[in-house]
């Protein structure tokens, strides 16, 4: 059931051709936007492949905290949840009138890693830097969610600009001003990207995301599915602000810590204007797989949607956080549980389509 401990296989289809394809040309002009920038919309994805979710009241518990995200959204910016058409019917019971349904077939509900991710460019134009999902290195089944990026583009009519990288938006911060930060367990991995250095990685990645440097840290490998995506550590505020969560309590034997730890050093060594808020002391759910992230949270038009814990006292330290990062927007915080047992939260969930 979590997606930590997901193993099941299943074929990437669809867009694997343009892998071997050179990256899109250097100077190009698009970038991807800090996602705290104006939005046309919010996609989405509804949890629906019996093999993931093979027990059907956690099925029906995930597609529940999926509508909650929706519902919550849409109250401040359009948002579209992609779905088979058969699905649909079922969906519409728990969304809101206002969130739109396309008929994009889905396995899971990780939009960020599986879903288009939007670039622009000065003249207006718009695009879809395609870096192709392959369930964090085949640990999942994805054969529908492996070819989400390609369909959305298709049905926008947008360009599909390959990139030649196997991976996931999650496993990469970007602050829309030129700056990357990633762990190099989600990238440079045999699982995703086979025989590309580091540096030929990164060199991908900056054409993808039209910045100019990055930051690497070294992650941790094969201890969960997406070998420790960033953003459930450390996230971009603003050009040079970092926002990151860290336990209070580090325990140096669990080698998320150990690296948490590393990467805040290291943005620190960088340069960059760091502050740290607290993981949750108490949790309504006791797991050793549990993400208790407030920073894998959202940032829509005019709201920032998080977590909540549970633990008034952190749960108050985050909203404040955010606040203080975000001035002028609401923030709302959910109990998005269900989606921490499966290694992840509300960020993981969502993907922008930046306004032009």
């Amino acid at each position: 059931m979590r997606r930590r401990d997901v193993v099941l296989r299943g074929g990437a289809v669809g867009m694997m051709s343009m892998l071997g394809s050179p990256p899109a040309a250097a100077g190009s002009g698009y970038f991807v936007p800090s996602e705290e920038a104006r939005h046309q919309r919010t996609f989405m994805q509804w949890p629906v492949n019996r093999r993931v979710y093979p027990d059907p009241v956690f099925r029906e518990i995930a597609q529940k905290k999926i509508a909650d995200i929706a519902n919550a959204i849409v109250e401040f910016e359009p948002v579209t949840l992609l779905a088979a058409q058969e699905e649909h019917r079922s969906a519409q019971a728990k969304l809101s009138a206002a969130v739109e349904l396309w008929d994009i077939p889905t396995d899971d509900l990780w939009c960020r890693d599986a879903g288009p991710i939007f670039v622009v460019n000065d003249a207006g134009g718009i695009a879809v830097s395609h870096i192709q999902f392959n369930g964090w290195g085949e640990k999942q089944v994805n054969g529908r969610d492996a070819q989400i990026a390609g369909r959305v583009a298709e049905r926008l009519g947008l360009s599909l600009i390959p990139t030649g990288l196997r991976g996931e938006a999650g496993g990469v911060e970007q602050d829309g001003h030129g700056l990357l930060m990633a762990h190099e367990s989600s990238w440079v991995n045999d699982n995703r990207n086979p025989a590309l250095s580091r540096t030929e990685v990164e060199r991908r990645l900056l054409l993808a995301y039209g910045a100019e440097r990055m930051i690497w840290s070294d992650g941790v490998w094969g201890e969960d599915i997406t070998d420790y995506h960033i953003d459930s550590l450390a996230r971009f505020t603003g050009p040079g602000r970092v926002l990151v969560n860290l336990p209070d309590h580090p325990d140096m034997n669990d080698p998320f810590h150990v690296a948490a730890l590393d990467t805040h050093d290291g943005l620190i060594a960088e340069g960059l204007d760091v502050e740290v808020i607290p993981e949750p002391h108490y949790r309504r759910i006791n797991s050793i797989d549990f993400v208790a992230s407030y920073a894998n949270y959202y940032v829509c038009n005019g709201a920032v949607i998080a977590a909540e814990f549970g633990d008034r006292e952190s749960d108050q330290i985050a909203r404040d956080a955010l606040a203080r990062h975000y001035p002028g927007r609401e923030i709302v915080m959910l109990n998005v549980d269900p989606l921490g047992e499966m290694g992840g939260g509300i960020h993981c969930a969502t993907q922008q389509m930046p306004a032009t």
